[in-house]
């Protein structure tokens, strides 16, 4: 007798979970960043906001959306959700703000919302595929004699 296996997530599941946890960051980030524009630099004030917001993401996207019957280590994912969050919260999202900010004379108050509608897709993308993908399951080649 074989094993029932759980039925895999839809993407419409994963996605509305994935949306839940970006909720999270861009919520409690923007909260912040409004809070903190004018007090401190533009810089620091990203930083601030997406720090808290990232933690949260991570917890939500590793543990509830993207979780896998065969998850990468703990490590592995880590290191890359640094890597990718390094390269977008920090780098784009903040590129995104000052450009909005200093050439359109648009406040990160409403920047952020702009910053958060292409994060929408391009994370799902690569939290998807790369972030948090699973193991890859190794083929077990049989030989018959």
């Amino acid at each position: 007798m074989k094993k029932s296996r759980k039925p895999q997530k839809t993407e419409i599941a994963r996605f509305t979970e994935y949306m839940i946890g970006g909720g999270l960051w861009f919520w409690s980030g923007y909260v912040i960043i409004v809070f903190l524009n004018g007090r401190l630099p533009l810089f620091w004030v990203n930083f601030i906001g997406n720090a808290v917001g990232i933690t949260l993401n991570f917890i939500v996207e590793r543990y509830w959306a993207f979780k896998t019957s065969r998850p990468s280590t703990l490590i592995v994912a880590s290191r890359r959700y640094i890597i990718y969050t390094i390269l977008n919260a920090f780098l784009l999202n903040y590129l995104i703000l000052a450009v909005l900010k200093n050439h359109y004379n648009i406040q990160p108050k409403i920047g952020q919302f702009i910053a958060a509608a292409f994060f929408t897709v391009w994370n799902y993308i690569w939290y998807k595929l790369w972030v948090f993908r699973g193991q890859e399951r190794h083929k077990r080649i049989r030989h018959h004699a």
